[in-house]
């Protein structure tokens, strides 16, 4: 089994008489896709911020890649990539120029036209995050994520809005990051997104983890409970008839 790179124990998050989240315990494993699921106002924003080091917690134990969030949060902050959304850059500047930026913030000497070709917006270099399709602003955040070559890469919901080819475009891409060696966490709302793409996922409701394990192991817990589908399931879906149809090439303006 791998090594245990995030462990989180009985982490509490009050907002005044308000508990978002409520004693959760769980571990992430070097090198897997993970996935935290839940819906709105469950409480997994509120989590992965607090592991971000970016919200304070009220109680708990947190520890990622043996470093602790209460001593050493500059040491954590070092070696994770952390998905901004694309307001938070600089609208006047072009891609090559905001990488330029954040190598300055990095301390770092990433060559942007490599990192840009990494996640295929090379021959958008010269221009500006404002001009940039949906699928193209999101495959740009996740480059941000790189430039300090983080140990552990944080996606919320990084294919929200966006068709079928980017959002497999997308997938390609988290699964080329993992199999590089970094850990990442994502979250979505899209199951069919958290089945292929994770490893294992935990799923919170209401400020507690109720449940964790594999995609495959949930599913067959719930199949030997003898839940059934109202539905015949088919071998393919309407994104794979959409896929097949029109191609997996990108179609961005």
């Amino acid at each position: 089994m791998k090594e245990t790179i995030i462990k989180v124990k009985e982490l509490v998050k009050n907002y005044g008489n308000f508990q978002a989240v409520k004693g959760i315990n769980f571990d992430v494993r070097e090198g897997e896709i993970f996935g935290l699921l839940g819906p709105n106002g469950a409480g997994k924003s509120t989590t992965l911020e607090i592991i971000e080091t970016l919200r304070e917690k009220t109680s708990g134990e947190v520890w990622v890649n043996g470093f602790n969030l209460d001593k050493d949060p500059d040491e954590i902050k070092k070696i994770i990539g952390v998905q901004l959304q694309t307001s938070g850059y600089y609208p006047n500047l072009k891609l090559v120029e905001l990488i330029t930026l954040f190598n300055g913030l990095y301390n770092r000497d990433v060559d942007p036209m490599s990192l840009l070709e990494m996640v295929n917006l090379k021959d958008k270099a010269n221009a500006k995050v404002k001009e940039l399709s949906g699928g193209q602003k999101q495959r740009f955040s996740v480059a941000t994520t790189l430039i300090n070559d983080p140990k552990i890469v944080f996606l919320d919901e990084p294919t929200t809005g966006l068709d079928p080819q980017a959002r497999r475009n997308l997938w390609d891409l988290v699964r080329n990051i993992r199999d590089k060696g970094t850990t990442v966490i994502i979250t979505t709302h899209y199951m069919d997104e958290a089945e292929v793409l994770c490893d294992r996922v935990a799923i919170i409701d209401a400020g507690k983890i109720i449940a964790l394990d594999s995609p495959d192991g949930l599913i067959d817990s719930l199949v030997s409970s003898g839940f059934e589908r109202p539905k015949e399931v088919k071998k393919a879906n309407m994104e794979d008839v959409f896929i097949n149809l029109t191609g997996r090439s990108l179609r961005e303006e």
